[in-house]
């Protein structure tokens, strides 16, 4: 049972993730903070960007989980 030696994270991969997971943030926090129910404008971006936080966190989960499917996929149409 003899594997390939691929490398799973790269520093190319982990540049791609950084600036989609940066990307996402910012157009999500431009979004969630005309819908903060608030006049104050501390409170306005503090709360958008707690709810962008986890918005983002998922979006992450999301990346790494279509990684790992496209993956396998290709590994699969390999064989």
């Amino acid at each position: 049972m003899a594997q390939s030696e691929e490398k799973l994270v790269t520093p190319l991969s982990l540049v791609v993730d950084l600036v989609l997971v940066v990307a996402f943030f910012a157009f999500i926090f431009s979004v969630l903070k005309s819908h903060v129910p608030s006049s104050d404008p501390k409170m306005v971006t503090l709360w958008a960007a707690i709810g962008t936080s986890c918005l983002t966190g998922v979006f992450w989960l999301a990346l790494q989980m279509f990684r790992v499917v496209f993956r396998a996929h290709r590994a699969a149409g390999r064989k």
